[in-house]
């Protein structure tokens, strides 16, 4: 096994954010490109984490519910499920692809994300590293922003890569807008 990852971080493409309560035509437009990215990932032995936007029946009650009284990603609900071109990927038996794991957040950071990075690299032995993060998912203005920052905090040295063309943010501008932020923060956006 090699001694550095590639790891891409796939967030909440969940069916709420395709084509559901929360779901835009970006996101519609690039679902299959995601998918197929994270696909070859897999084929090219990358390590991959899906992030999955996690609430419960008490969503309307939480800070997040009052500003956004939108309920979705409710646990066990049709909603919270990866789209069915990722969940593909995600439940797909790879060879060559060392690790896959799902994250629930309930927020728009994956607190748990740093932490299982880090366990997955443990479990590889001494001298593992992450040779680069690559980020991609929806939306770009919210939770893409928030774990390629959470990830730029725990990983300070480690480049990481915005794959735009696999990003939709809830408009258009936000998600140039967001691009632009996490450019400016040492994030590599590839097109």
């Amino acid at each position: 096994m090699p001694d550095t990852y590639i790891v891409d971080i796939i967030v909440d493409l969940q069916n709420d954010f395709v084509d559901g309560a929360l779901g835009t035509a970006e996101a519609q437009g690039i679902v299959g490109r995601a998918a197929a990215t994270a696909a070859q990932a897999a084929r090219d032995g990358h390590a991959l984490f899906f992030t999955l936007d996690t609430h419960g029946p008490d969503y309307p009650a939480t800070r997040e519910g009052r500003d956004l009284p939108v309920p979705h990603c409710i646990r066990g609900t049709a909603d919270h499920a990866l789209a069915p071109a990722v969940a593909a990927v995600a439940e797909a038996g790879d060879p060559a692809c060392p690790h896959k794991q799902l994250v629930e957040k309930d927020t728009f950071g994956a607190r748990d994300l740093p932490g299982a990075v880090a366990a997955f690299l443990a479990a590889q032995g001494p001298g593992a590293a992450v040779e680069k993060f690559r980020v991609y998912g929806v939306c770009t203005d919210i939770c893409v922003i928030s774990n390629a920052l959470l990830l730029r905090a725990f990983y300070p040295e480690t480049p990481i890569e915005i794959l735009a063309a696999c990003c939709a943010g809830v408009t258009p501008e936000s998600h140039a807008t967001a691009l632009k932020a996490m450019a400016a923060c040492q994030c590599r956006i590839v097109e």
